[in-house]
C-alpha cells in the first residue's frame, strides 16, 4: 500500500514538472508581460518582445508594456528607442519617476537626451512644490543658525531645512538652556497662505498663517499653552536683514489683539 502511494506521487510530480518544464502557452496579458520578463532575463530578447506584443495586443498595462520595452531597448542598445519608451509614460502622466531612475537597467540612460527631458517632465509632475514659485518665499530662512538676543545674549540654534521634495519647511530649535521645539511651515494650496504649526516640549503650540509683505514673511493667529489650557492671538515676522542675518519677531496679545507686547526677538547668524 505504501509502495503504490509513493509511485502515484512519483508519477503526479513527474506530470508537474513536465508540464512546467514545456512551458504553458499564456492565455492573458498578464502571462505575455511574464513570459516577457522571464525571456529578458534569459537574455532572449527577441521572445521577450514577442511576447510584450502579445501582452499589449490583450491590452494589458501599457504603462508596465513601456517600462518593459525601455528595458530591452536598453539591454540592446537602442538608447532612442528606450528614452521614447520613457517619454511615452511620461507623456501618459505617469509620476513614478522614482521606479525608472532607480531602476538598474534604466538608469543607465541618463546623460541621453531623450530620456533626461521624460525624467524632467516627469518630475515636474512627481514633485509640484520643486516648482512651484510659491514655496520658495521662506527660502531666506533656510540654513542652520545661531540665534541671539537683541542685546546679544545667545538664545539658541535653529536648523531650518526644506523636506518633501520642497513641499515644507521644517525647523528644529532647541534654546540655550536645551529646551527643544520643531514646526513645520508650508503653503496651504486652497487659501495660497503660508501656514506654521509649531509645537515645543514646554506645551506651546502655535499656529499662524499669512503670507510675504514688504516687511517679511507675516503670519498671524494664535498661542495655546497646554498647561494652563489658554489660547491668545499671536503673531510672527521674520525679515531677511541686509546684512544676511534674519530677524524673528513674536508678539502676543491678553487683550484680542488692541495691545501687543513682544513674546520673543531674535537674530539669526549663520553657523560657520
Amino acid at each position: 500500500m505504501f509502495r503504490e502511494k509513493s509511485n502515484k506521487i512519483l508519477i503526479l510530480i513527474t506530470l508537474l514538472w513536465s508540464s512546467w518544464a514545456a512551458g504553458e502557452t499564456p492565455t492573458d496579458g498578464a502571462g505575455w508581460y511574464q513570459a516577457a520578463t522571464t525571456a529578458r532575463g534569459e537574455e532572449r530578447f527577441d521572445d521577450a518582445f514577442d511576447a510584450l506584443d502579445k501582452a499589449e495586443e490583450q491590452d494589458f498595462a501599457p504603462i508596465r508594456i513601456n517600462f518593459e520595452r525601455a528595458r530591452l531597448y536598453t539591454l540592446t542598445g537602442d538608447n532612442d528607442a528606450a528614452s521614447a519608451e520613457v517619454a511615452a509614460m511620461a507623456e501618459s502622466g505617469f509620476t513614478g519617476v522614482g521606479y525608472i531612475v532607480n531602476d538598474p537597467i534604466l538608469s543607465t540612460l541618463e546623460g541621453e537626451a531623450g530620456y533626461d527631458a521624460a525624467i524632467a517632465a516627469m518630475s515636474k509632475l512627481a514633485y509640484p512644490c520643486e516648482n512651484n514659485e510659491a514655496f520658495d518665499q521662506f527660502d531666506f530662512w533656510l540654513g542652520e543658525w545661531e540665534v541671539h538676543g537683541p542685546a546679544g545674549g545667545f538664545a539658541g540654534t535653529n536648523s531650518i531645512t526644506k523636506e518633501e521634495r520642497g513641499c515644507m519647511l521644517q525647523e528644529r530649535w532647541v534654546n540655550a538652556a536645551g529646551g527643544t521645539g520643531q514646526s513645520i511651515n508650508y503653503v496651504d494650496q486652497i487659501t495660497g497662505e503660508w501656514v506654521q504649526v509649531w509645537n515645543a516640549e514646554g506645551g506651546s503650540q502655535i499656529n499662524i498663517r499669512g503670507g510675504l509683505t514688504d516687511d517679511g514673511m507675516l503670519l498671524v493667529g494664535t498661542l495655546h499653552t497646554v498647561g494652563t489650557d489658554t489660547t491668545i492671538p499671536f503673531r510672527a515676522l521674520w525679515s531677511l536683514l541686509p546684512d544676511g542675518r534674519v530677524r524673528q519677531f513674536f508678539e502676543q496679545s491678553t487683550d484680542d489683539g488692541e495691545t501687543w507686547t513682544t513674546w520673543f526677538e531674535g537674530f539669526y547668524t549663520r553657523k560657520e
